[in-house]
């Protein structure tokens, strides 16, 4: 996880850090004033339903590079009563599910005041001047690309994407400082929100993400 202090106009990124769990995350003091995290908040009950709102306006402002936006899986398969092949999930959301329930368990209306859905690619997205990333982060050319653009917006971000921490890879401190990047225009009001009209699930969050 990336973390930043603010004040006044002054943003001082800090080396990064790793938690066991989200519960732990939600337990620093003091307190994250935002979070953004790269885990669907709000879900559709059944897979019937379709893909949500926020996904859909995502896949489309990146274009091409749509496809990096996957499906948030339905609360029938985060409850077990359907399992992933049944709703059609894509098998990377399916390895992402224990993640996915350790935040839907924490999750409640109130805590959207501070924790947000966002997407790295999207951040990127608003990092780059509105346009998405070209190559993918799974090639060397494309972290390096993720690389450029974090160093050439973000003063300082040299110390979260240069640190070495076990088990974490360079393209996950590049996600990290994007949506570190993200969670500092929330504060500052000036995220964009998809979608622009609010909708929530049966439990009262808002399906969105962030950028």
């Amino acid at each position: 996880m990336s973390s930043a202090k603010i004040a006044g106009a002054t943003f001082a990124p800090e080396p990064p850090k790793t938690y066991p769990t989200f519960l732990e995350v939600l337990g620093e003091r003091p307190a994250f004033s935002i979070l953004v995290v790269n885990a669907p908040i709000g879900y559709l009950d059944r897979p019937e339903a379709g893909p949500r709102t926020c996904d859909l306006e995502a896949r489309e402002l990146l274009g091409r590079r749509g496809s990096v936006i996957q499906n948030a899986p339905c609360r029938a398969v985060l409850s077990g009563e359907l399992s992933w092949q049944e709703a059609g999930l894509d098998a990377i959301t399916a390895t992402m599910l224990p993640r996915y329930r350790e935040v839907a368990d924490e999750m409640s209306p109130y805590r959207q005041r501070a924790i947000y859905e966002g997407n790295p690619e999207l951040s990127f997205y608003q990092l780059n001047k509105d346009s998405p990333i070209v190559l993918s982060k799974r090639k060397e050319s494309g972290r390096d690309e993720r690389r450029e653009v974090l160093l050439d917006r973000i003063p300082g971000i040299d110390k979260v994407i240069d640190v070495d921490l076990p088990f974490v890879r360079p393209k996950h401190l590049n996600d990290a400082a994007a949506l570190m990047w993200t969670a500092r225009r929330v504060f500052g009001r000036a995220a964009r929100r998809l979608p622009k009209e609010v909708e929530w699930d049966s439990e009262g969050l808002r399906m969105e993400i962030v950028i």
